[in-house]
């Protein structure tokens, strides 16, 4: 028995809208409060990061695209890997939902340099979604070394830049380093 060409496409449009959907019925504001979207919000220290369709972080859902590929194909090696995409965008659906709760939310205000974080807006959950689509199919067709190489890269890019990235994001949630979080608020305008 064949597969639709279509459906798994259909699959992963339907979890975006689902996300949407649930962000909403949780009280997400669909977009930024400043009352219009940007393609790019790079001001991390203003009240509209992760507010709009790609900022800073989308490096870190780029790079969830890379690893949730490497993860996916070697659990599930005979699943196509349109499939595989859309267990990605499941668990990524799924985190991003679970990111923008009061625990989550009030984690990272507690034990992060991200003070003011009040949650993603619901365009900016959708990039982070497809970010994570575009790594994933940009994983499934570079070598292995390539993709390691640019996840570092990002990953470099972002802790020079905003002194953030996936890795001290995970690591200031689950095990908090006050040094890490020292470092991290050098960065943060004096108006403060």
């Amino acid at each position: 028995m064949t597969t639709v060409r279509w459906l798994p496409w259909a699959a992963m449009a339907g979890i975006l809208a689902a996300v949407a959907a649930i962000q909403f019925a949780l009280g997400r504001v669909p977009i930024c409060t400043c009352g219009y979207v940007s393609l790019w919000h790079g001001d991390v220290w203003s009240s509209g990061n992760s507010q709009h369709l790609t900022d800073w972080y989308t490096l870190s859902h780029l790079a969830h695209g890379f690893i949730f590929y490497a993860a996916l194909r070697w659990l599930f090696p005979a699943w196509p890997m349109l499939w595989r995409a859309v267990a990605a965008l499941l668990i990524e659906g799924a985190w991003e939902v679970v990111e923008n709760t009061s625990l989550i939310i009030d984690r990272y205000r507690e034990v992060t340099a991200s003070l003011d974080y009040y949650g993603d807006s619901i365009v900016n959950s959708f990039g982070d979604g497809v970010a994570m689509l575009v790594g994933f199919f940009l994983a499934a067709r570079l070598p292995v070394v390539v993709s390691i190489v640019v996840v570092l890269a990002m990953e470099g890019l972002a802790a020079w830049m905003i002194r953030d990235n996936l890795a001290l994001n995970v690591l200031m949630l689950v095990w908090p380093v006050d040094a890490v979080r020292e470092w991290q608020t050098q960065g943060m305008p004096t108006s403060r």
